[in-house]
């Protein structure tokens, strides 16, 4: 398993020796730290829990805080899960693998797990834009602008089926809410890897704005 959590700093550009630019967004991913181990067992699956983006303790719960094994423990309250090097962190998010086993508590992940010519799945939440009509939403062409029509340039048009069926069918594209959905990039090459800074540099775009948090694992489909 090749994964990671981090956050999406923005756009760039990388010249090649003979020229050639190529656009990439910049990502500083981890370090993680494996905060949970699951397996068949106990759990009926088998995963590893990595926390990202080290937060102040008292934004945290309680149960944040014993889940992460920040709470000391004492004649009263034995049972408290030790802590492992784990700071309090604001991001946790499970990958699933069957090799749990080359794991352990507090184990800290970086970039030096991938490598420039890797391809990976990144996932985010998209940009919200807000309401939007069909005209932004789908890309439709709109109505003419000739024949004195003057109010349904960017309409959607007709609707309605016929009389038989009489009703619009579900799924029909209309004006709505316009992104603010988790999207994942699939299949994106890794450029660059910068071990000191933990930077990554992605062909190509990722969801997002800048400063949003994301997941990257690797590529499905690659």
């Amino acid at each position: 398993m090749k994964g990671l959590l981090g956050l999406k700093l923005g756009m760039s550009q990388i010249f090649s020796e003979d020229g050639t630019v190529t656009p990439v967004t910049i990502i500083q991913a981890g370090p993680c730290f494996v905060t949970q181990i699951k397996d068949n067992s106990s759990d009926g699956y088998s995963s590893v829990q990595l926390g990202f983006g080290e937060a102040k303790e008292s934004r945290l719960t309680k149960g944040q805080k014993g889940h992460l094994g920040l709470l000391p423990t004492d004649e009263k309250h034995p049972q408290r899960k030790a802590n492992h090097g784990i700071p309090a962190l604001r991001y946790l998010r499970e990958f699933r693998t069957s090799k749990t086993s080359e794991y352990e508590m507090g184990q800290q992940l970086t970039v030096e797990q991938f490598e420039a010519g890797d391809h990976i799945d990144v996932s985010g939440v998209t940009k919200g834009k807000g309401f939007a009509g069909v005209v932004k939403r789908y890309g439709f062409a709109g109505g003419m602008k000739t024949h004195g029509q003057s109010d349904r340039w960017r309409a959607p048009g007709s609707v309605g089926a016929t009389s038989g069926t009489a009703h619009v069918f579900k799924g029909k594209k209309m004006p709505g809410r316009m992104g603010g959905k988790r999207y994942t990039s699939q299949n994106l090459e890794i450029v660059r890897v910068d071990a000191d800074r933990n930077l990554i540099a992605v062909k190509g775009a990722v969801p997002g704005h800048k400063g949003s948090f994301v997941v990257i694992r690797d590529a499905a489909k690659g």
